[in-house]
């Protein structure tokens, strides 16, 4: 979707998590007509004066089980950040931001873990895209698959 004068259109989400929780960004519309691209994934403690590893995910569907393991064979996930602090030593800290290029058009979940319990921060950007019939059909498709219950 494009705004005046040829600028794209990108909405922002920003959020605090617990340990072990699941945020859901509602996207969905009714006619699907309206994709969604990531385009920045930054992840923040709530606390710096700790120590702690946080690991945040973005996902295409629900998860019933918050991990550590980021497994990028795994089709459902869009993206992946992970950082390390260590108390009052604020150049200790390191981050890594994987995301994929995949447009999609329906609600993502965002999960987090932390090895110690502590909240983490999280901003995300998403470009807007306008999907023509044939864009919306396949983006579509890949959600209803990802959500299908797999044959015995």
């Amino acid at each position: 979707m494009e705004c005046y004068e040829g600028a794209t259109m990108i909405k922002t989400f920003r959020g605090l998590m617990a340990d072990d929780t699941q945020d859901t960004i509602v996207l969905h519309t009714n006619d699907g007509s309206t994709g969604y691209r990531i385009v920045k994934f930054q992840i923040m403690p709530n606390d710096l004066n700790t120590n702690d590893e946080y690991t945040m995910q973005i996902w295409k569907v629900s998860q019933t089980a918050n991990d550590v393991v980021v497994d990028f064979s795994n089709q459902t996930l869009l993206g992946a950040a992970y950082i390390e602090t260590v108390g009052g030593a604020h150049e200790g800290m390191t981050s890594t931001v994987i995301f994929d290029q995949e447009i999609f058009n329906q609600d993502i979940y965002i999960t987090t873990k932390s090895q110690d319990s502590g909240s983490c921060n999280y901003y995300i950007e998403l470009e807007q895209v306008k999907l023509d019939i044939n864009s919306n059909t396949v983006a579509t498709l890949k959600d209803m698959r990802n959500t299908a219950t797999p044959l015995p």
